[in-house]
């Protein structure tokens, strides 16, 4: 359907491809992989003519419809979300949104001298809709944003209204809706809890078309993709299978390269010792000429290129007493809702709670009850002897000074620490050589969680509270993220919708429910062994 032939491609100084090519087939559903500012998204704005290569083509089959799913969004504001959902699946959202306006102008008093015009303008809009089948789509649209966690309530509501997270879900929705024959994905998975997370998973095994997607949760693209297309070094590479099976072959063949590169380094250096001991004497003349030419003919085995790995080793934290935090009797409610009703719970120590919840049902809340940035309205809060808490929640990234540089947001925060210390810890957390000089107000979602999360990890908490940390985290981060973890001696309480996240680190977890709260000892795991679902209220 669509196929790259010898792309070049060159933005300023970087380049980013050179003669690559790849293709997507009807029905294949592959991932595009590669580390951050390779060209991921360079290469999907060329296969929807948003960018032209430098060199080479970009060719789509005739008749070929395509949907594409970026990061900026652009404005959305004026219109509900079903009506911003359905606009995108044709001449029938025009149609849509005309049958609104009618149905708003026959209720209105002070145009009952029209009444007749409208009533018969809105038989013949209706007979139009009825003909392009937009009731169906109607239930469909809305079919697609409730599996995105839309309430009835937010989908009649203004799009303008919502956070850019939602508006997301709601550009999402727009492709979805529109099951073009080929859908391009960049993150998806950003910003989703686990139950759309894993109802979008579905809703993409059950797709059709050719699916093209990027996605910084493994579990997830290991369960859609049947390919990867790596983008590495300005070539692409194909390889059969899910994000697994790639990580095990190019591990593989990195291996095959190095021993390839480490035999023709022995042999060229005993060829270079012949030719230095013998380039004198006149009887070895013939020979010494031979593997001179020999050598200028060989073709060079190239190391294989190591991806950069970012690693982070926890200092020791202070131990705390055995008990960390304990609730008791705790009532929490907003406005006439109440979240929380005589809730009792304890974490001690070495324990580490993940907490499961439909969207509202009170994790966040809960996390804000423990971290104090909430009181209870009955109840209480207590934390145990020598707690050092440590909280990482979304909003700490927009408290970042942006006038600041990384490395001096890291001095103002630390001002005993060593330059070389600090200079190590923006290291591993992915700020290496200039781009600690970067100020804060340019960093990338993703960047600055990281900041925030060194500045939080550098002098280790024993209590670590952690809202979504892996929200915008590339994968190599966040499998650096894991691995600090799982040596952390500390206790835990946190969110989050990565499954290798919470099945990696949890040991307990806390389903809040709107009946109450159920505790579960064994991690994410047994959680799902045990409950037969992968998130609260849902089948696996």
């Amino acid at each position: 359907m669509i196929r790259l032939e010898n792309i070049s491609k060159q933005n300023g100084h970087q380049i980013l491809f050179i003669e690559a090519s790849a293709a997507l087939q009807r029905g294949e559903k592959v991932g595009l992989v590669g580390p951050n500012g390779a060209g991921k998204t360079t290469l999907f704005r060329m296969m929807t003519g948003q960018e032209a290569p430098d060199e080479g083509l970009v060719g789509v089959d005739r008749g070929i419809t395509i949907g594409y799913f970026s990061q900026d969004v652009g404005e959305m504001a004026g219109r509900s979300c079903i009506a911003e959902v359905m606009d995108g699946a044709g001449p029938v959202s025009e149609v849509a949104a005309e049958l609104k306006a009618l149905e708003t102008a026959m209720a209105d008093p002070e145009r009952a001298d029209e009444m007749e015009d409208i009533i018969q303008r809105y038989g013949e809009v209706q007979a139009r809709f009825e003909e392009l089948d937009g009731y169906a789509l109607d239930g469909r649209a809305r079919e697609v944003l409730a599996g995105l966690s839309f309430s009835q309530e937010m989908m009649e509501g203004d799009v303008g209204a919502l956070s850019g997270g939602w508006k997301m879900r709601v550009a999402l929705a727009r492709i979805l809706l529109m099951r073009p024959d080929a859908m391009l994905l960049d993150e998806p998975s950003n910003h989703l809890d686990l139950e759309s997370l894993i109802w979008l998973e579905d809703f993409l095994r059950g797709y059709e078309g050719g699916l093209l997607m990027t996605s910084h949760d493994r579990e997830f693209m290991n369960r859609i993709v049947t390919k990867i297309v790596e983008i590495d070094g300005g070539g692409l590479t194909t390889y059969s299978g899910d994000y697994e099976f790639y990580e095990q072959q190019r591990a593989q063949s990195e291996k095959q390269q190095q021993a390839q590169f480490e035999r023709q380094q022995a042999m060229l250096a005993k060829e270079i010792k012949f030719i230095e001991r013998f380039k004198a004497r006149a009887s070895h003349a013939a020979q010494v000429q031979s593997r001179v030419k020999k050598l200028d003919k060989i073709e060079r085995v190239e190391p294989p290129k190591r991806r950069q790995v970012v690693q982070f080793d926890f200092l020791p934290a202070p131990r705390s007493g055995e008990d960390v935090v304990s609730l008791k009797g705790v009532r929490k409610s907003y406005g006439s809702r109440s979240i929380y009703e005589g809730l009792d719970f304890q974490v001690r120590r070495k324990e580490r709670w993940a907490v499961m919840g439909v969207n509202g049902a009170g994790k966040s809340t809960l996390l804000k009850l423990v971290v104090g940035s909430t009181t209870p309205d009955g109840g209480a809060v207590s934390l145990g002897g020598s707690v050092k808490m440590g909280y990482f929640a979304q909003h700490a990234m927009d408290l970042l000074d942006g006038d600041r540089t990384i490395f001096q947001s890291l001095e103002d925060s630390f001002p005993q620490a060593g330059q070389g210390s600090l200079r190590a810890l923006a290291g591993c957390f992915g700020f290496s050589g200039d781009d600690v000089e970067k100020k804060c107000r340019v960093l990338s979602g993703g960047e600055k969680a990281r900041l925030v999360m060194a500045k939080m990890l550098y002098d280790p908490p024993n209590f670590l509270v952690l809202d979504e940390p892996t929200n915008h985290l590339d994968m190599a981060t966040k499998e650096m993220l894991v691995t600090a973890l799982s040596q952390y001696e500390g206790s835990m309480l946190f969110v989050s919708h990565d499954r290798r996240f919470l099945a990696a680190l949890s040991n307990r977890v806390l389903e809040v429910t709107p009946e109450g709260v159920q505790q579960y000892g064994g991690g994410y795991t047994e959680y799902v062994e045990r409950t037969g679902q992968e998130a609260p209220g849902l089948r696996s």
